[in-house]
């Protein structure tokens, strides 16, 4: 699994201080995805194909 460094949050986290997210960490074949408020309770691991098709679908809805 992915390493600390390598978490990143949306840039729409905003407020406060910004934990109330997810984070994301891409790889290869997958990306991986946990809660920022509890990021040791484990983590969500998407194909990184389906997770581009996820992105593009909810850019595109009005």
């Amino acid at each position: 699994m992915p390493t600390l460094d390598n978490w990143r949050k949306s840039s729409y986290s905003g407020g406060n201080d910004g934990n109330n997210c997810v984070e994301v960490a891409p790889h290869p074949t997958h990306i991986a995805i946990r809660d920022s408020k509890d990021p040791t309770a484990g983590t969500l691991a998407i194909p990184a194909d389906a997770f581009a098709s996820f992105i593009q679908a909810i850019r595109t809805q009005d």
